[in-house]
């Protein structure tokens, strides 16, 4: 495979890995709405969402890869969408 052709793909997957992670944020920022809390939103929402919910402790949901909330959270995101 060329390298401009290999330079492509992964740019490609890279914007596509960063709209996922924005659209994470962005959940995060309607459950901090959603839930009333008070100075936290984006991913840090998205945390507290999962140890209150999960009683998982804040370290290990630290630990968690954005993939893996984004799994977990998939039923809860099911249909979301955001407007700039």
């Amino acid at each position: 495979m060329a390298d401009k052709e290999m330079n492509e793909i992964r740019l490609r997957l890279h914007q596509a890995e960063a709209g996922l992670t924005y659209s994470l944020e962005r959940f995060g920022d309607k459950l901090s709405a959603e839930q009333g809390y008070d100075n936290i939103d984006g991913i840090e929402a998205v945390r507290l969402y999962l140890i209150r919910t999960y009683h998982w402790t804040p370290s290990y949901v630290k630990s968690m890869a954005a993939e893996d909330m984004r799994f977990v959270l998939n039923v809860e995101m099911k249909g979301f969408t955001f407007r700039d």
